[in-house]
């Protein structure tokens, strides 16, 4: 079941007064969740719901064994091969098999290997990667491991943020389940905010976007050299767009639930170096890799050149993440060597608390075109359509095939309502949070503010497009 759809807009309601009509009993919530959540996921294929269930459940009971047996050690080893192969099958197969095949090929080998027409479920990167952060946390003792089982199967599969994150912490998400819930007004009008802001993010500004995108990408060929950079630039929004209205639409719903998620963005485009634009970016997954991943390998304590390595793994492997296809290596390549030059050319970490100003445009905007440069690679559909959609661009500048005429004129112009927006409200979670803002002031003006978002919404929303990140 998508966020953008009839089917949600009944499906939420009917499942919010069925959980706080079981306020006094926190176990029937985690139930009536649970069951909603299946609902939720089984609505794309039911079949799918047999993946996340193995996933549970051998995470479940290793968390049980981790926590008391001796061999501890290997239950989770057990219990992240399991995962992983179960993630690596349905994601990966057919990736590793061609290019196998390619390789042995180059010396005149051959490989038979079946071929399968796998159907990669929905949201398995990010709930996997969830089940693991819970074995690993409980082998490390930062978590006791649950005997609830409902609470625990309830962690995994919570439907706001069960196909597209955020990727939850069981130390933050897990104590959440087991405790009771009280219904907090204030708490429900922010959800219902933040709802509202992914709306028109996802609606307005992803899908506006990714009409004017597809378009370009259609007939790269023949376009002028403002169109194709005005592709690139779209397209950074669009993801932006897409999956940052995700994020909020999951925070927001979790909130109508008293359930509060970790934040997945905070002004990306904002940022003054690419160092503080992954500071920034997909929180959940970063940290998560820093966490499990960066700082177990010596992070950046054991000198420049194991530094420099462990920043390639991990961001070689987050591009590998978002999909099986060389275009999501090479941008993770990409992000490292600049992270790694980020280090001393941009000092990217001596500033990173510091709230962005004026005085920063010109390193907002030099690593805003860094990033829509990696973005140009991630969209593209092969390591050969990226290069061919670059040299287009470099051949049309040199030739003088600037142009003048674009596509997208509407969605620029919502991007850049957007910029505005966000700017003149970097320094809240949420735009929509009005206090202390003089639109704030009077309730009038706060509902007139949500009226014109509202209509904005329904009015000028694009095509109906999927959210991308379903796919990772």
């Amino acid at each position: 079941m998508s966020f953008v759809s009839i089917a949600f807009l009944v499906f939420l309601p009917i499942v919010f007064l069925l959980y706080w009509g079981m306020q006094k009993w926190h176990r029937w919530q985690n139930a009536c969740l649970l069951v909603a959540s299946y609902v939720f996921y089984g609505w794309w294929d039911w079949r799918f719901l047999i993946l996340i269930l193995v996933t549970s459940l051998s995470s479940y009971v290793s968390g049980i064994f981790i926590g008391k047996s001796p061999y501890r050690r290997w239950w989770l080893i057990g219990n992240i091969v399991l995962n992983l192969g179960i993630l690596g099958v349905f994601k990966y197969y057919g990736f590793f098999a061609d290019n196998l095949h390619l390789l042995l090929s180059q010396f005149g080998l051959s490989l038979d290997m079946p071929t399968w027409r796998i159907i990669l479920p929905v949201g398995i990167s990010f709930y996997t990667f969830q089940s693991l952060s819970y074995s690993i946390d409980v082998y490390r003792g930062q978590l006791k491991a649950t005997k609830d089982i409902v609470a625990f199967c309830t962690y995994i599969a919570f439907f706001p943020q069960l196909v597209a994150g955020p990727i939850e912490r069981a130390t933050n998400l897990l104590p959440q389940m087991l405790g009771e819930r009280r219904f907090n007004y204030p708490e429900a009008v922010d959800g219902l905010r933040r709802i509202l802001w992914g709306f028109f993010k996802k609606l307005v500004i992803a899908d506006n976007c990714a009409f004017a995108v597809n378009q370009i990408w259609d007939s790269y060929f023949d376009a002028n050299a403002l169109t194709l950079f005005t592709g690139m630039i779209l397209f950074a929004f669009q993801i932006y767009g897409d999956f940052s209205g995700y994020s909020d639409i999951a925070i927001g719903t979790a909130k109508l639930f008293g359930i509060r998620l970790m934040e997945n963005f905070h002004l990306p485009y904002f940022s003054r170096n690419i160092g503080e634009f992954w500071r920034r970016w997909h929180i959940s997954l970063m940290t998560w890799f820093r966490d499990y991943l960066y700082i177990p390998m010596g992070g950046s304590r054991t000198g420049t050149a194991r530094t420099v390595c462990n920043v390639f793994v991990v961001f070689l492997l987050s591009g590998l993440w978002h999909g099986a296809n060389w275009t999501f290596v090479v941008w993770g390549g990409y992000n490292a060597i600049l992270i790694v030059l980020g280090r001393w050319l941009w000092k990217s970490s001596s500033r990173g608390e510091e709230r962005v100003g004026w005085r920063d445009l010109g390193a907002v905007a030099l690593t805003f075109l860094l990033v829509v440069l990696g973005w140009e690679v991630f969209r593209a559909d092969s390591l050969s359509e990226a290069v061919d959609y670059l040299s287009c661009l470099a051949t049309a500048f040199a030739s003088g095939n600037v142009g003048m005429m674009v596509c997208g004129k509407l969605a620029i112009i919502y991007c850049l309502l957007l910029v505005i927006v966000e700017w003149s409200q970097r320094h809240r979670l949420c735009p929509l949070q009005l206090d202390g803002c003089w639109l704030g002031r009077y309730r009038w003006s706060r509902w007139l503010v949500y009226y014109l978002v509202f209509m904005l919404t329904f009015f000028c929303r694009g095509e109906d497009q999927t959210f991308i990140y379903f796919q990772f």
